[in-house]
């Protein structure tokens, strides 16, 4: 079977319910993959399916999709239940279904899993919901309790079937085959075919339709280097900065969760003086277009983008793609790095991962078939060094370049500043800008800390201040960090976060002392003078950027406070 799905076959094709499709064109889904373009039909239809495909496939869609189209969002009933082996996927799997049904109104899912408290699982279960997603373990907790009811259920999918059975759950399968109606539509996905599996499919399903994907992913990533860095929220800007100064870096590809982070993101590198820019799902066709040409003529060096802005997105000249902040699952994270290595060419795919997501990495090295490698921040002189050999090479290409004019505008200077050869050159390299940085001072980026529960990493350790001016007056992050930089005499990667209200702007900074607030105080943008001065926060509250509000679980509800993780 091939990589890829017949070019004529189109979402549109497969049968699927018109907002399902609606859906996926907004998610920036063009053509389905091949397991999609199989299975789809196949559980359309009714019938049972057994498939063999690795994760990074697209086997999620595959069996999400034809489950949402079968649910009546009018019954408050389970009508499916999925099993999954790990709450990682439990979680991913549930969070692509409500992706997928957000047309859908009313439709509600729940993840079960072990380590999380029931009282909110009962309450969920006991209002309705149309489909559970849970792990083995967890799910035959709720059987025992007759908290989960089997009698509408119209779906059941085991997904990674091969890996629930290794984990010693045999059992428990069996004990759910035997409760769901045996009306129900079965389906098995595994990334191997073992006796296990297949027992399993002879005992409980009614001749699947089996489809085999010899998948192409991993060989397809076999010319990308994967590694990790671990860094708190607080420093990934500043390790981007020294990313890009130690790393061959060509042109990159910058992934972050949602459209604001692109654009405030693709704003800072441009304070720092790289050419980049954003590209999300609110771009017009001409203005992403635009982008991408500016990326393939090297106009641009990176581009921030969001998971569906960046689909299909194919450019020779992509050297590393960087994961700034972590994908939703771990089929993102294949498409996101499959933009580097192209056409045969190496290329490095680079994760950015607080302590608290270290946990996550095996699923992602579980997808893609290969080791993510930790990888140590740059030190201080690794970045001087990085700097030294870019001017280097700068020079050494400018050096083919010179003629006798050249030499003649060398002697002229020479003559004309009584200087020797070794202080011109030093006094012309004072004033290059790519050399300028080789005379400033660089620091090592602290180590993440340990994870602390309910703890905000940004800005730890600087001091917020208040600066006159905001949207009224046009004023940008990016002439605000100049003049910062200028008059405060602050290096860039100093200046934390910047959030911009109507007549006034707050910036996090460390500690300025009288003089540097002096020479601040009368420095005008846009004809408004900063006037810049400490900003504590109100008697009670703390000085740090607000948290953001309690995550809610698949039920709408707040999250329980995190507990062990257990067995």
């Amino acid at each position: 079977m091939s990589d890829t799905a017949p070019a004529t076959v189109q979402f549109a094709d497969l049968g699927l319910p018109a907002p399902l499709l609606q859906a996926l064109s907004s998610l920036g889904y063009e053509t389905p993959s091949p397991i999609q373009a199989e299975a789809i039909p196949t559980l359309l239809a009714g019938e049972d399916l057994l498939g063999l495909a690795q994760t990074g496939t697209g086997k999620t869609a595959a069996f999400a999709l034809p489950v949402l189209a079968g649910i009546d969002v009018s019954l408050r009933a389970t009508q499916a239940l999925i099993l999954t082996p790990t709450r990682e996927l439990a979680l991913q799997v549930a969070e692509a279904l409500q992706r997928y049904a957000q047309n859908m109104r009313g439709f509600s899912v729940l993840a079960l899993y072990g380590g999380s408290a029931f009282a909110p699982q009962f309450k969920a279960l006991e209002r309705g919901v149309h489909v559970v997603v849970a792990t083995p373990g967890r799910l035959t907790d709720h059987m025992r309790r007759g908290s989960i009811k089997f009698d509408d259920m119209r779906f059941l999918v085991l997904d990674e079937a091969d890996e629930m059975l290794k984990m010693g759950f045999a059992d428990d399968l069996d004990a759910v085959f035997e409760k769901v109606p045996e009306k129900t539509q079965k389906a098995l996905f595994s990334a191997t075919m073992p006796a296990g599996v297949r027992t399993v499919a002879r005992k409980h399903m009614r001749e699947p339709k089996e489809i085999r994907l010899h998948s192409g992913v991993t060989s397809s990533l076999d010319t990308i280097t994967q590694k990790v860095w671990e860094v708190s929220n607080h420093h990934k800007l500043d390790a981007m900065t020294r990313l890009l100064e130690v790393e061959p870096v060509e042109a990159m590809i910058v992934f972050v969760r949602t459209k604001t982070a692109s654009l405030e993101l693709a704003e800072r590198l441009e304070a720092r003086g790289f050419a980049a820019a954003a590209l999300n799902g609110d771009l017009s066709q001409q203005l992403r277009e635009q982008v991408v040409d500016r990326l393939k003529r090297g106009l641009l060096d990176i581009v921030v983008a969001t998971d569906v802005a960046a689909r299909g997105l194919d450019v020779e000249r992509i050297s590393h793609v960087l994961n700034y902040d972590l994908p939703h699952d771990s089929e993102s994270y294949v498409h996101r790095i499959g933009r580097t290595g192209r056409a045969g060419r190496s290329g490095t795919a680079i994760l950015f991962a607080t302590p608290r997501e270290r946990r996550l990495l095996h699923v992602l090295e579980k997808a893609t078939g290969q080791k993510i490698q930790p990888q140590a921040l740059p030190s201080a002189d690794a970045v001087r060094s990085g700097r030294l050999s870019k001017l280097a090479a700068r020079l050494n290409s400018a050096r083919e370049n010179t003629g006798a004019l050249h030499q003649q505008l060398v002697s002229d200077l020479l003559e004309l500043t009584s200087m020797d050869p070794e202080e011109l050159a030093a006094a012309l390299l004072s004033i290059l800008p790519g050399a300028k940085t080789l005379v400033e001072p660089v620091t090592d980026l602290p180590a993440a800390p340990p994870r602390r529960e309910g703890g905000d990493e940004r800005d730890a350790g600087l001091v917020r201040y208040k600066v006159q001016g905001g949207r009224a007056n046009n004023l940008m992050p990016k002439p605000l960090v100049d003049a910062l930089v200028k008059h405060g005499r602050l290096q860039r990667q100093q200046i934390g976060h910047i959030k911009m209200f109507t007549e006034h702007t707050g910036v996090y900074l460390p500690a300025l002392d009288d003089a540097t607030l002096a020479r601040l105080a009368d420095v005008e943008i846009n004809g408004v003078a900063l006037q810049i001065r400490s900003w504590p926060a109100p008697p009670g509250e703390s000085d740090r950027p607000p948290r953001r509000a309690p995550r809610k679980d698949f039920a709408g509800k707040p999250k329980p406070p995190a507990k062990p993780r257990r067995d």
